[in-house]
């Protein structure tokens, strides 16, 4: 084997080292990606599950009747008579 044929051969190995290594690079690159997603995927359904409580919530607290027992109860708010209410024209 000659001295160019061996240089041929050491750099076509060397490549193929390196290529080697990039495909390994590559995949673990590949599964922290994956793992990232899934992490986030998960807190995203969590989120979703508390969001939808939290509407729950507030139509719960927003109902009509509630604010209503609210305003008599803490305010000492009253529904005025009919006669009591002046309406004004602009």
């Amino acid at each position: 084997m000659t001295s160019v044929e061996r240089l041929v051969l050491l750099l076509l190995f060397m490549a193929v080292v390196v290529s080697a290594f990039a495909v390994v690079y590559s995949k673990y690159s590949s599964r922290k990606v994956f793992t990232s997603i899934e992490k986030l995927t998960r807190e995203l359904d969590f989120y979703d599950v508390e969001w939808g409580q939290l509407q729950l919530e507030q139509n719960t607290l927003a109902t009509h009747a509630r604010v209503e027992r609210l305003a008599v109860k803490k305010l000492h708010m009253i529904i005025p008579d009919r006669e009591e209410i002046v309406y004004l024209k602009p």
